[in-house]
C-alpha cells in the first residue's frame, strides 16, 4: 500500500511539534519555510485533519495533532532504535535512554545503577525523568520514557510491572520528638500529633489513603505538601510527623547534609502500610537494545535488599 506521505513528512511535522515555530522547524529539517508549509500541508491533507493551529504569535498542536504526534513519535524513535541496532553495538555509539523514575529511589537505586550502566556504555546518554508515581506511569504510557521505575498503586492493561522489592511506611520524626523513641506507634496514636500529609495528586498519598479507608480515627492534617523531600523538610523543622516510606527517609540524608536535629524513622503499625516497587514497560513495545541493558540491569540491582525500616531512634542514613 503506497502512503499519501512520507518518512519526511513526518520528521517535519515531529520538528514542528518541538519547536513551535515554522520558521526553527524548517531551519532544522533544511527546507525553506514555504516548502516546510506544504510539507505540513501535504500531511494534513492525507489524514483529514488539522495537526496545527497558525496564529500570528505562535504555532500549536490541535486534539488531534497531539495524538498523531504522540503516536508518530513512537514510530519514529521505534524506527530510529532499529537502525542504531542494525549498524552496530550500542556501547560504542551515541544513543539515549529515557528512564521514568519516583524521585525516592534516585539516591540509593537509580545512581547505583547508572554508575554501573556508564562502565559499559559509556557512550549512551540517559534521561532521567524524575516524577511522581502518574507522572511516570504516564511518561512511559504515552512512549516519553522507554520504562519505569514506581510503585504499583494501580493496573493498566497496556503497561507490564515487574516486581523488585516491597517496603513499609515508617513514620518521619524528629530526634528529639516524644515518639522517635518508641519501637512502634500505631496510627491511631498520630491524631494527638500535628501531621504533615503528601498531596492527594501524590501515588504515595493514594496508598495510605486506601490503607487507611477504615480507620475511625486518622491523623489531623496540619500541613499539605507536594513533594516527599517537602514533608521532610518540614519534620526537621518540628512543625510535624509524616508517613513515609523508608527509602525515602534514607535518600534525604544521602543527598543533603543532615543538620541537627535528625529525622529518625519509627516503625507504624495497626495497620502496617507497604508500597512494591517495580519496573514499568509498555507491553506492546520492545526495547532499544541499550534500553534493554539497562532494565536487565535495574532488575539485577533491584532485588536486592531494598532499605530496611529504620529502627526507633535510629537517624535517617543511620
Amino acid at each position: 500500500m503506497r502512503l499519501p506521505f512520507d518518512l519526511d513528512d513526518l520528521v517535519a511535522f515531529r520538528a514542528l511539534a518541538d519547536l513551535g515555530s515554522f520558521r526553527k522547524a524548517a531551519e532544522t529539517v533544511h527546507l525553506s519555510q514555504p516548502a516546510f508549509s506544504r510539507r505540513i500541508d501535504k500531511l494534513e491533507r492525507a489524514l483529514g485533519v488539522a495537526l496545527v493551529q497558525r496564529t500570528t504569535r505562535r504555532v500549536a498542536l490541535t486534539a488531534a495533532g497531539r495524538e498523531f504526534e504522540r503516536k508518530m513519535r513512537v514510530l519514529l524513535d521505534d524506527l530510529d532504535n532499529m537502525l542504531l541496532a542494525i549498524r552496530g553495538d550500542p556501547a560504542t555509539r551515541g544513543e539515549r535512554v529515557t528512564l521514568g523514575c519516583v524521585p525516592s529511589v534516585v539516591p540509593w537505586l537509580v545512581a547505583e545503577v547508572l554508575r554501573r550502566y556508564r562502565l559499559s556504555h559509556p557512550k549512551v546518554q540517559v534521561v532521567v525523568l524524575d516524577a511522581k508515581a502518574h507522572e511516570v506511569r504516564q511518561a512511559v504510557a504515552q512512549g516519553d520514557a522507554d520504562f519505569g521505575l514506581s510503585f504499583l498503586d494501580e493496573q493498566d492493561g497496556d503497561l507490564e510491572f515487574s516486581p523488585l522489592y516491597d517496603e513499609a511506611f515508617v513514620l518521619a520524626c524528629r530526634a528529639d520528638h516524644p515518639l522517635a523513641a518508641r519501637e512502634r506507634v500505631a496510627w491511631a496514636e498520630l491524631d494527638a500529633h500535628a501531621f504533615i500529609a503528601l498531596a492527594r495528586t501524590s501515588g504515595n498519598r493514594l496508598v495510605l489513603d486506601r490503607a487507611l479507608a477504615g480507620m475511625a480515627l486518622r491523623p489531623r492534617v496540619a500541613y499539605e505538601v507536594q513533594t516527599g523531600s517537602a514533608a521532610l523538610a518540614l519534620v526537621e523543622a518540628g512543625l510535624g510527623v509524616a508517613a513515609m516510606p523508608a527509602s525515602a527517609i534514607e535518600a534525604s540524608h544521602r543527598v543533603g547534609a543532615p543538620a541537627a536535629p535528625t529525622v529518625v524513622g519509627v516503625a507504624l503499625g495497626q495497620p502496617e502500610v507497604r508500597r512494591t516497587m517495580g519496573l514499568l514497560r509498555r507491553r506492546a513495545r520492545a526495547l532499544s537494545a541499550s534500553a534493554a541493558q539497562l532494565y536487565l540491569l535495574f532488575q539485577h540491582c533491584g532485588l536486592a535488599p531494598a532499605p530496611r525500616p529504620l529502627e526507633h531512634g535510629q537517624p535517617a542514613g543511620g
